[in-house]
């Protein structure tokens, strides 16, 4: 919730594929090595994804895997004030999944209200 760390991303058009250039508010945007960046150089965003955000808090913070989890998901849930119905794995909560290889934390699968996408 307020005053509390949690993981963000900027929720760029790349992230996720494999598309390397886009538009952004009528400027062509290209994505290099993780920034995107308009043609002169100037940085208009990241194209990290909640995953690497994750695995960043493991590997170069050195958090536990559980507290990286929350403060992808229980945090911003509570922050937004959705945290009544989402961010956590319980009984009347909306069931968006992630499930990480434990080993390289890739994405295995993913579940959106319960449905296997």
């Amino acid at each position: 919730g307020a005053g509390h760390p949690m993981l963000v991303t900027d929720a760029m058009p790349p992230v996720g594929g494999s598309k390397q250039e886009f538009m952004l508010q009528g400027k062509e945007i290209t994505v290099r090595n993780g920034r995107c960046v308009t043609p002169d150089g100037v940085l208009a965003g990241s194209s990290l994804d909640m995953a690497t955000a994750v695995e960043n808090c493991v590997r170069l913070l050195g958090l536990p895997l559980e507290r990286a989890l929350r403060l992808a998901s229980t945090e911003p849930a509570d922050f937004l004030g959705v945290g009544h119905f989402l961010g956590r794995l319980a009984p009347g909560y909306r069931a968006d999944i992630v499930a990480l290889n434990p080993t390289d934390l890739s994405i295995v699968a993913t579940w959106v209200t319960g449905k296997k996408s």
